[in-house]
């Protein structure tokens, strides 16, 4: 069975879903949580770092056994990512995934075709 053939966008259509008000409120709610989420992350990092780097007693400060400070610190590294993908996931479904998904469909429909930056939405 083959797929029907579907009309090209052109680039006048992705130019007017780009100036659209539903993609500045895609890349707004994806920067409000992609923005603080890489801070956030990056500063833990760097203290990390900076911990191995000048903190060398405290690091090696043992917690049980052969298990200390410094390598708890770097496996929360690993669990720190894990988390932010969970959330990062979470956060798309609620709020990024329905608005790219319209987008998508309208697009795919040519409901873009002929629009200006300035136009709204052809909905009733």
């Amino acid at each position: 069975m083959t797929q029907p053939e579907r009309k090209l966008l052109t680039p006048e259509e992705y130019r007017a879903a780009q100036d659209s008000p539903e993609f500045a409120e895609l890349r707004r709610k994806f920067r409000s949580f992609a923005v603080p989420m890489t801070v956030a992350f990056l500063v833990w990092y760097l203290l990390y770092v900076l911990l191995s780097t000048y903190a060398h007693d405290f690091m090696s400060t043992s917690v049980f056994g052969n298990v200390n400070v410094g390598l708890l610190l770097g496996l929360g590294q690993f669990v720190t990512t894990f988390l932010i993908t969970q959330l990062y996931v979470r956060h798309a479904g609620r709020n990024t995934d329905p608005i790219s998904d319209e987008m998508r469909s309208r697009l795919e429909s040519h409901e873009f075709a002929g629009r200006t930056h300035t136009e709204g939405p052809t909905r009733g």
